[in-house]
């Protein structure tokens, strides 16, 4: 009795025909920010007076000249003064507060990430039904189902989209959600990937102390703010592509154990920086060039334009003096700080978005600045490098 026959098609015809022939593009860009602004001149004196802090003037003098030094004209913050007064636990230095903290971040994280992946679907011009993997990417507001389901839930997208979610990965993540991408796009025909960083910080906010210096650091840096992207290959007559992924990698810097570290604790999410990051960084950062542009043959730094994490003024001063870069590689990056902070995973694709929107004001041939191949950094615990190499496209008249 025969049972079954055996298939005379060949393993690897089916799995040629699973995956995508050319290299994952990104088709559509967008961002979100809470509506709440603040300014970084205003920010010291509103910091020590809503935390009831302003007799800790030495404190204050210090955090001062962060805000001074931290070249962020504004960030837009979901944290709102009202909220402090209603949460008043929130505002001293190591309060017991996740409770608090997660009610609000858990219902804000996807509902943020929503308003980006709404602009970029309606950028896309396809029918979310079309969407078939959704990438998210948070720091804040662990829970089970996760904003990947919340914001599945939210868009109305299929209820067979395969989902995935990163929680409490850092400021790399950016780099990782495109390296994620990048792999489910090539090896899956048709697969259209949404990807969302959706970033608040509402749970690193507490009160000064003079026992957590480093606490100050993350009040004058961190900014809230969501972006998705929409990330496919074989982009058919009705998309737009914007730039193509060349490569990812991700590396662990040398001696660099505890250079970052986060802790979620009962008070919330804790920074703690225990060594030089930006030292390390511009050590270290033309070793990941020189893997990633060799097989391009490209060994110029000036000659490709630069998407970095904008971690801080210091580690992207480091690195434009360590490379000789011109001082306009970095103006998309630091353009990115000044108007919004350090937004984590988000910042990557911010900067994304105003490279190619600067380009196309200045009337660039590719969406890069008018150059070809690009780089895309994230840096964060670890310490932690993803490196993307990126191809700018040819910008379309509609763009």
């Amino acid at each position: 009795m025969i049972v079954g026959a055996m298939s005379t098609v060949p393993i690897n015809d089916i799995r040629r025909a699973q995956r995508a022939e050319g290299p994952a593009t990104v088709l559509a860009i967008g961002t979100a920010t809470p509506p709440n602004e603040v300014m970084q001149a205003d920010y010291p004196d509103y910091y020590f007076r809503i935390t009831n802090s302003e007799h800790m003037t030495d404190l204050k003098k210090k955090f001062k000249r962060m805000c001074d030094k931290s070249m962020i004209r504004k960030r837009h913050l979901y944290l709102t003064e009202d909220m402090l007064i209603e949460n008043p636990d929130m505002c001293t230095s190591m309060a017991p507060t996740l409770n608090a903290r997660q009610d609000i971040v858990i219902i804000e994280v996807p509902k943020l990430g929503k308003e980006a992946a709404a602009k970029a679907i309606k950028e896309w011009g396809q029918p979310k039904s079309k969407i078939t993997h959704v990438v998210f990417c948070a720091m804040g507001g662990v829970d089970m189902p996760g904003a990947d389901y919340q914001l599945t839930k939210l868009l109305g997208l299929r209820p067979s989209v395969k989902r995935y979610m990163m929680y409490q990965i850092g400021c790399f993540a950016g780099g990782t959600v495109l390296r994620l991408a990048k792999d489910l796009a090539e090896n899956n025909a048709g697969a259209r990937v949404l990807v969302v960083c959706s970033e608040i910080t509402f749970a690193t906010f507490r009160g000064p102390s003079d026992t957590y210096i480093d606490g100050l650091v993350g009040q004058a840096l961190f900014g809230d703010g969501a972006a998705a992207v929409i990330i496919g290959a074989d982009p058919n007559s009705a998309e737009r592509p914007l730039f193509q992924f060349v490569s990812a990698a991700q590396t662990i810097l040398p001696d660099s154990d505890g250079a970052i570290n986060g802790h979620l604790r009962e008070a919330g999410l804790t920074f703690h920086l225990l060594k030089d990051v930006p030292g390390i960084i511009s050590k270290n950062i033309e070793k990941s060039l020189v893997e990633a542009f060799e097989p391009l043959g490209i060994n110029d730094w000036n000659s490709i334009f630069w998407i970095a994490h904008p971690g801080g003024p210091a580690i992207l001063d480091q690195v434009e003096m360590k490379l000789n870069l011109k001082t306009e590689k970095l103006r998309a990056t630091r353009h990115v700080l000044s108007e919004y902070g350090n937004m984590a995973s988000a910042c990557v694709l911010f900067i994304l978005d105003e490279m190619r929107r600067k380009s196309v004001e200045e009337g660039k041939a590719t969406t890069g600045e008018g150059l070809d191949w690009g780089v895309l950094f994230g840096f964060g615990p670890g310490l932690t490098v993803e490196t993307v190499v990126l191809h700018s496209l040819p910008i379309t008249v509609d763009h």
